[in-house]
């Protein structure tokens, strides 16, 4: 036989969350994403400028991978 829960849920989020005001959110909007496994990396400014796109990143990892 099933207990019926006799706590009453407490909200706990703070006064200015307020998420009736939210409209037009999509249930899994970014699930395809999160599938995919991506891993995001966040380069220092100075690292950012020689390596300005992902192909060029992941090139000069690729050579350093013999020497590791």
């Amino acid at each position: 036989m099933k207990q019926e829960n006799s706590h009453e849920l407490e909200d706990e989020l703070r006064p200015e969350y307020d998420f009736s005001k939210m409209e037009g959110g999509i249930q899994g909007k970014y699930v395809e994403r999160y599938r995919a496994g991506t891993n995001v990396v966040f380069l220092d400014p100075d690292v950012a400028q020689a390596f300005p796109t992902s192909e060029s990143v992941n090139a000069a990892l690729r050579s350093l991978i013999p020497i590791s």
